[in-house]
């Protein structure tokens, strides 16, 4: 007893003795474990056994001829499980299976175990009780879903990226991982993810409500474990609506400077605020400043600058500095536009106000010079005089008359406006004097009027027609052809050319307008009728003015061409019986003028009287016979020559030698001059020279005819004008055209008409907004300080 081996080795033998070698009592039956525990899937199918750890049942000892029945007495109330005996050897197995008779089925979410107490019987009324404990093994049957199935957020459009929106949630009442899931997007996007385990919505990026303020997207679930049926998990969908606002998530900050006011200024400024808001959108946009305390009698005001968010304090009207012998403490707050609105920090802002020292008013210059075109149409604007510091009445007027009067003044504006045209004056200085009925200052106006280009150049003819002598040298001047230019200085300064581009034996001196012969005029090989037009240029600017007149140059023909012959220097022979009266030989003699016949005469050679020549035809002829006289010399040199009746030609020697016997007629050999082809050459030039086409007599000027009236390009159907724009200040553009060429075409003035003027009490037309001469920009000839209309028209 003292070793432990063989303690356990006689207790293993008594039990092996007790259960194998001697039989149990045949009165009894025994459960191997008094309760055992076993499983089993939902909705399994019928006839599903369950499942145990260890072996149920009761072991059988000899003679094994128990018959055992199994059967279940309590704990299956709707009998969905049925006990079944099963015998292998000496083991007679407890089996429990779904009854398939049952409509119940199993169902983990109703109840996930049962405890059945199994009855075995034997005959001779054997019995014998055991417990099984079933547990309901969970099945992926159940898909998850949302509840809710819609949500709706707010998201801020400054929210940092990351931030958490929202959060979507699902349930599933399967356990384990048949009972987890994960959250998805249905469509893809970039601004917004959603956790797959936590489903809370995050941001990922920055959402602008100026592109999109409004997000609708679906969210899927689906759980982890394997699927039943092979369908893909996905049970419910929720509809996201995602909503983009500007949070109003910061205050304004306002910053303030006091200032130094200078009392020379129209417009002082006494104090200078910032504010900056770092809100985006509307949230970051200020809606007013404004000053909450420390103005009982609301003199002051805040006016905002046109850029960015700085304000500046101003007064209303013209306040009494003795109420404010210590000067005066305004408190200032910021609102924004923001949803709901925010306010700044009240800001308190000391002003230590000194009374400004009175101050003479005057006039702003003593004397004003003004330099004005005397084109300037009836309305145009020549000075704006007025009194600084404005008093608070006024009545402005001219001290003297000018005689005629051009000029008239607004006694309230100030504005001098001219009241006709200049053109007609006279005088190119004028000097007014101009004052203030009430405070009796005045002030001088010296006007000077500068020249404009309004004038053509004017010759004193309007046309040229003259004749001149062919036989003019190169050089000689035969006309002159001058224009004048009412115009002063260089705008009245003329030069002359030739227009066209034809070729004249003529030119042009620019200056003097001297028309010279620059080469030979020739009656009889170039045209008899020289028509062009010279034009007069002055040296205006912008434009040019010009005119133009026609000038005819006729040529008259003179004898200034002697004859010349065809042939000179014949030679032949004649027959001592050569009959009398027979021509001998004809010259012929031709002269380039077309003023009359040529006619023949022998000067020398025929002092025996032997020959004849025809002063007509040139025909040469015996006037008497050879044969009675014995000539002692038989060769006769015969000097001849043609006149016109005025000039001479060259003399020519005709050769005639006399023979005896009979001799044939060879006729007489000369030398050729060629002259008739020089002439046929002159008849052809002239001839080329009139086919030319001629200048229409007829000319107008169609460059200097104002045909077309001046159209506007666009005009602005309204104009904001802010109320302290200082006088001359742009207004507006307006642009117009006019289709004419040259000074024609330039519109001078755009005039500005309203159908009513309320810049001050007694306007007249213009005395608010006034446009420069060349149609440009309109802009301000009276401040619209404190105006009595808010819109003109």
């Amino acid at each position: 007893t003292n070793d432990p081996n063989g303690f356990f080795l006689l207790f293993f033998l008594f039990y092996f003795l007790i259960i194998y070698i001697f039989p149990p009592c045949r009165c009894q039956l025994l459960f191997t474990q008094p309760a055992y525990n076993s499983s089993i899937f939902e909705n399994s199918a019928a006839r599903t056994y369950i499942r145990s750890e260890v072996k149920m049942g009761i072991i059988l000892g000899p003679p094994r001829s128990l018959d055992i029945k199994y059967s279940i007495v309590s704990g299956d109330s709707e009998v969905i499980f049925q006990a079944e005996e099963f015998v292998m050897g000496d083991f007679c197995f407890l089996r429990i299976c779904t009854n398939g008779g049952s409509g119940a089925i199993l169902n983990r979410e109703v109840q996930d175990n049962y405890t059945l107490t199994v009855k075995a019987s034997a005959q001779g009324g054997l019995e014998a009780l055991t417990t099984v404990y079933i547990k309901v093994l969970d099945t992926n049957d159940l898909r998850p879903l949302f509840s809710p199935t819609s949500y709706s957020f707010v998201v801020s459009e400054s929210a940092p990226l990351g931030a958490s929106i929202g959060r979507v949630t699902a349930t599933d009442a399967d356990v384990g991982s048949n009972g987890e899931f994960y959250y998805f997007f249905k469509n893809r996007t970039e601004l917004f993810a959603v956790h797959p385990t936590s489903g809370v919505i995050t941001l990922t990026g920055r959402p602008r409500m100026d592109k999109q303020d409004r997000f609708d997207l679906e969210v899927l679930v689906v759980d982890r474990g394997m699927k039943l049926y092979g369908n893909n998990g996905i049970s419910s969908t929720a509809r996201l609506v995602l909503t983009v606002e500007r949070v109003n998530e910061f205050a304004p900050v306002l910053s303030t400077v006091a200032v130094v006011p200078s009392w020379d200024d129209k417009d002082p400024v006494f104090v200078i605020l910032t504010v900056e808001d770092k809100d985006e959108g509307i949230s970051g946009d200020i809606e007013w400043v404004s000053i909450i305390e420390g103005d009982p009698y609301d003199q002051f005001m805040v006016d905002r600058s046109p850029v960015g968010n700085e304000y500046r304090v101003k007064t209303t009207d013209l306040p009494n500095w003795d109420t404010f012998p210590y000067g005066c403490n305004l408190t200032f707050q910021a609102k924004d536009r923001g949803i709901p609105p925010k306010f700044s920090k009240t800001q308190v802002v000391q002003l230590l106000v000194t009374k400004p020292d009175p101050v003479l008013a005057n006039f702003e210059k003593d004397v004003y010079v003004v330099k004005l075109s005397e084109i300037a149409p009836p309305g145009t604007i020549v000075e704006v005089v007025k009194i600084s510091p404005a008093p608070l009445s006024v009545n402005y007027s001219f001290s003297s008359l000018s005689d005629p009067m051009y000029f008239d003044i607004n006694p309230l504006t100030g504005v001098i406006m001219t009241t006709r045209q200049l053109t007609r004056i006279s005088q190119n200085f004028m000097v007014m004097e101009v004052i203030d009925i009430i405070s009796q200052q005045q002030a001088q106006v010296q006007i000077t009027i500068e020249d404009a280009n309004d004038n053509s150049p004017v010759f004193n003819r309007p046309s040229y027609d003259i004749a001149i002598n062919e036989s003019l040298p190169v050089g000689t001047v035969v006309l002159i052809v001058s224009a004048v230019d009412d115009d002063k200085a260089e705008n009245g300064y003329v030069t002359h050319t030739i227009s066209g581009e034809q070729s004249l034996p003529f030119a042009i001196d620019q200056d003097t307008g001297e028309v010279r012969i620059t080469n030979d005029v020739d009656f009889e090989s170039s045209d008899d009728i020289y028509t062009f037009a010279v034009r007069a240029s002055d040296w205006g600017s912008p434009y040019r003015r010009e005119s133009e007149v026609n000038v005819t140059i006729r040529v008259i023909n003179i004898n200034d061409n002697r004859p010349l012959f065809e042939k000179v220097s014949c030679r032949g022979m004649i027959s001592r019986d050569f009959p009398v009266s027979q021509t001998i030989v004809t010259l012929s003699a031709i002269d380039m003028d077309e003023l009359g016949m040529v006619q023949y005469k022998i000067l020398s050679g025929n002092e025996l009287d032997y020959f004849n020549l025809s002063p007509e035809s040139g025909a040469l002829s015996l006037k008497q016979s050879l044969a009675v006289d014995n000539l002692k010399n038989g060769i006769f040199n015969l000097k001849i020559v043609a006149t016109d009746g005025e000039l001479f030609s060259d003399p020519t020697f005709v050769n005639v030698s006399v023979v005896r016997g009979r001799i044939p007629n060879r006729g007489f050999t000369c030398k050729e001059t060629r002259v008739a082809q020089l002439l046929a050459e002159k008849m052809l030039s002239k001839a080329s020279a009139m086919a030319r086409p001629r200048l229409d007599e007829s000319y107008s000027d169609l460059f200097s005819i104002n045909r077309q009236a001046p159209q506007f390009e666009a005009l602005p159907t309204s104009i904001l004008v802010r109320e302290d724009l200082d006088a001359g200040a742009s207004v507006f553009q307006v642009r117009a055209r006019d289709g004419d060429t040259g000074f024609n075409g330039r519109v001078l003035k755009c005039e500005y008409v309203y159908s009513h003027s309320h810049c001050v009490d007694g306007a007249s037309r213009g005395s608010c907004v006034l446009g420069d001469h060349y149609c440009n920009e309109g802009s301000m000839a009276a401040s619209l300080a404190g105006p009595q209309a808010a819109q003109y028209n």
